[in-house]
């Protein structure tokens, strides 16, 4: 969820004067401790919109050990997990994300493997009068290996929870453990506070191949020193159609409360970091 942020880390990270490794791990404390928080008129997940196209409101803590172990906690105002015409936890509306893992480098190559848990608080199976219930929580674990070598990085997400984000079914042969999603993202620096960036990911939901897309991005940040502020295009090829899956209508899979949360959009965001 915070894709931008850590890619700018990178940069600055091997935009510094080298000077020896063992030197950079005498210089850096054992324990260190960093926050942020943000608005965005649009939270955009892997090119989906997760607020129905409203502005959000996010927010995070993280820790980082000398040894290169990390975690942390992000959250962010969300609009579809309690929808007006469908709910997976009635009375939501904060996603909340727990992450660890460990970052390591080789030369000018850089590495991160860890767990993130999106979590979703709300009453799960208690959907009120109008409201279809969804039989399959939207909570999900997934596992995550990227590398990144100068300003390209390459990230591959894995679910390993029984489902991914509300898909799927109760069943072994329905459930959407083993969704995928592969990322690569270009954060190039044209100056020491301005960053284009490029990015292109594909989503595959197990068992929901109708459910599968592509999204791309492209973008800027700047850092005026009180805040970055961004500003970016993005669009997927999942666009409102309508149809048969196992002989069963459907609409399109991203087309929630009769908006199309796959839609091309510009959205502005403005983060401050602690």
């Amino acid at each position: 969820m915070k894709k931008e942020l850590i890619a700018l880390a990178l940069v600055s990270a091997f935009a510094a004067p080298a000077f020896s490794e063992d030197q950079a791990i005498q210089d850096q404390p054992i324990h260190s401790f960093s926050a942020n928080v943000g608005v965005v008129s649009d939270y955009i997940l892997r090119g989906i919109s997760q607020s129905q196209h409203k502005p959000a409101l996010q927010g995070g803590v993280d820790y980082a050990h000398v040894s290169g172990l990390y975690a942390g906690i992000w959250g962010s105002t969300v609009e579809w997990v309690d929808r007006k015409d469908y709910v997976y936890q009635d009375g939501n509306q904060v996603e909340l994300d727990f992450y660890g893992g460990y970052k390591g480098s080789i030369g000018d190559f850089a590495y991160d493997v860890g767990l993130v848990r999106y979590y979703y608080p709300g009453d799960f199976n208690n959907a009120p009068a109008g409201k279809t219930q969804n039989p399959v929580t939207a909570n999900t674990t997934e596992a995550y290996i990227a590398g990144t070598w100068k300003f390209v990085t390459l990230k591959y997400n894995r679910a390993v929870s029984k489902n991914f984000v509300g898909w799927g079914g109760t069943t072994i042969d329905t459930r959407s453990r083993g969704s995928d999603y592969i990322d690569l993202t270009v954060t190039y620096p044209i100056s020491e506070t301005v960053n284009l960036l490029a990015h292109v990911g594909h989503q595959n939901v197990k068992n929901n191949s109708y459910a599968n897309y592509t999204d791309w991005k492209l973008g800027a940040t700047k850092d005026f020193g009180f805040a970055i502020v961004g500003l970016a295009y993005t669009d997927t090829n999942a666009r409102y159609k309508s149809g048969l899956v196992n002989n069963a209508d459907y609409e399109s899979a991203y087309n929630w409360s009769g908006k199309d949360v796959s839609k091309g959009v510009v959205t502005v965001s403005l983060l401050k970091n602690f």
